[in-house]
């Protein structure tokens, strides 16, 4: 075969692995290799190649190098634990600040106990395991599953279009991750766990500098909705893919989507009545990541404080942007119009002090085509029973509304905070699910392909890093947009735009797996979903539409 690396061509017998033909390459690397792409398809360093291609290595600083970082370090750390404590029942929950929240359903966890634990992480680390990939035939796997008496990835027997099972083996420890996996155990460096809760933590390092563990940041109102909606559903018994994918099966489901959208709307009427509580409030900002269903949301919420004697009037901070010419450039010297420079912030609180007392204001219109502010006439004015409703990235920065008191203002942090894990060790990411939503909104509404979407993504995750989530605990309520079914509706409109990106795309790596994951649900038809859901932001058919 003929493979190139680095531009340069390499004759190669058929069936050599990459980690063979780029021994060298991969020694002498500046940054841990731990796995490799073949054609812009992420692949383990130990693939055997069998067929021309493009080889591209793959380090820990890359965000799909970090995935199987992590991806090995809950590996070993659940060896760690059936080798320590062969009963506990380990779940992987979510994501905090470089950490995965972990807990045990059946044990108490102790400070003794996590001491054992990382020694055991180090021993596993030090002696270099290899990790194997193990692949059975749906028969075979069926007779492994009847004789182990083990749930571990048993899901993949139910997928139609998997023909083959997999696990990964570490000595005699098994278990199955979705995704590629380190080859051996020696990689995994850099981690720490810590006693969290009554759960504990595995702390990984930060893809810029690799071999430090950032300093952990509480985040307590974070941590406590995710732990409603976490308990909530494993009441419901749906807080695995397995176990949705069971109801769906059993015609259960529209039980679920009614007890999650009830679940919404409880708490999007708590938040109404915390607001109503607050008598000195009288402007409601509302920030989140992308895709969170910000708008649905505000409409929803609207309503709840209408109940409550309140009148919703809303102001957008886009018609309060600084003139064009005097905006803010980023390091590659192009308007920067994420940064809170980027808006006119004298002018929105000259605005809104002058609302607060009664006063009559001229609201701009930014007309985006020209870069300027607009006056047409529209004049607004706050009565007594009336409240400021105000959604935009910056929502949550004090800095945006610096004039107004603290007692009138009441912040929301809402945010799609994904609860459903694929079985006990592979959790579904946060990110993923609103990438998801938003691949699928952008596509129904605006036009754009999967693969626009898709290259817009990292940065639009930097601008939520740097602008959205280190304000999230200042808020005074969150709210969790996500839909424990959700999934299994947006496949069907994901999966043939994600399948339209072609191997020679750079983000062909990203779009299989995204489709891998969804090809994992079953699908929920679409009329099921109430035409109020929050879902319907992102596939149509909303009340709320105009």
């Amino acid at each position: 075969m003929q493979v190139i690396y680095n531009n340069v061509n390499i004759d190669v017998k058929k069936g050599t692995r990459v980690n063979e033909l780029l021994k060298d390459a991969i020694k002498n690397a500046n940054n841990p290799i731990i796995a490799c792409k073949f054609n812009n398809e992420l692949k383990s360093l130990n693939y055997e190649i069998n067929s021309n291609g493009v080889i591209e290595l793959v380090d820990v600083t890359q965000k799909d190098g970090m995935r199987v970082y992590k991806r090995g370090l809950i590996y070993i750390v659940s060896k760690a634990f059936s080798e320590l404590y062969p009963e506990a029942l380990i779940t992987i929950n979510y994501q905090l600040y470089h950490s995965m929240f972990c807990d045990i359903d059946n044990l108490e966890i102790t400070n003794e106990m996590i001491v054992k634990l990382n020694k055991k992480v180090k021993e596993i680390v030090d002696k270099d395991i290899p990790i194997v990939k193990k692949i059975m035939t749906k028969e075979e796997a069926v007779k492994f599953y009847e004789k182990e008496k083990t749930l571990k990835g048993i899901l993949q027997l139910d997928l139609e279009a998997k023909k083959e099972v997999t696990l990964y083996y570490a000595e005699d420890y098994y278990n199955y991750f979705y995704g590629v996996m380190p080859i051996s155990t020696g990689i995994l460096k850099y981690y720490d766990i810590l006693k969290y809760y009554d759960g504990f933590l595995i702390r990984y390092p930060n893809r810029i500098k690799i071999k430090e563990l950032p300093k952990f940041i509480e985040c307590p109102k974070l941590v406590s909705t995710l732990r409603e909606y976490d308990k909530m559903h494993k009441v419901l018994e749906v807080n695995t893919l397995y176990k949705l994918n069971k109801k769906i099966k059993e015609n259960k489901i529209k039980d679920y989507i009614l007890l999650d959208e009830a679940l919404h709307e409880k708490k999007i009427a708590n938040i109404a009545d915390e607001i109503a509580n607050k008598k000195k409030a009288k402007v409601v900002l509302i920030a989140g990541p992308s895709s969170s269903g910000k708008t649905t949301f505000a409409k929803r919420l609207e309503i709840q404080l209408r109940i409550n004697g309140l009148k919703p009037k809303t102001i957008s901070v886009d018609n309060y942007f600084v003139e064009r010419v005097d905006n803010p450039k980023d390091e590659n010297g192009e308007n920067d119009f994420e940064c809170i420079e980027a808006i006119d912030t004298k002018l929105l609180n000259e605005h809104l002090v002058k609302l607060l007392n009664g006063e009559e204001i001229d609201a701009p219109t930014f007309n985006f085509k020209n870069g300027t502010k607009e006056y047409k006439g529209n004049k607004m004015k706050l009565e007594n029973d009336e409240i400021l409703i105000m959604e935009g990235i910056h929502c949550l920065n004090d800095k945006l509304t610096y004039l107004i008191p603290k007692e009138q203002k009441f912040k929301i942090y809402i945010s799609c905070l994904t609860v459903l894990n694929i079985d006990y060790y592979n959790r579904i990411s946060t990110t993923d699910t609103r990438l998801i939503r938003r691949i699928v909104r952008d596509n129904q509404f605006r036009g754009y392909n999967a693969l626009h979407t898709l290259k817009m993504w990292q940065s639009v995750g930097r601008g939520e890093a740097k602008n959205i989530f280190p304000y999230q605990e200042e808020a005074d309520a969150m709210f969790n947009s996500s839909l424990i079914y959700e999934l299994s509706v947006l496949k069907k409109y994901a999966i043939p735009l994600l399948k339209e990106i072609n191997r020679d795309e750079p983000e062909f790596a990203e779009a299989k797996r995204l489709y891998s994951m969804l090809n994992y649900f079953e699908s929920i038809p679409e009329e099921f979903i109430p035409s109020h859901s929050l879902l319907r932001e992102f596939i149509g058919g909303s009340i709320f539409e105009e």
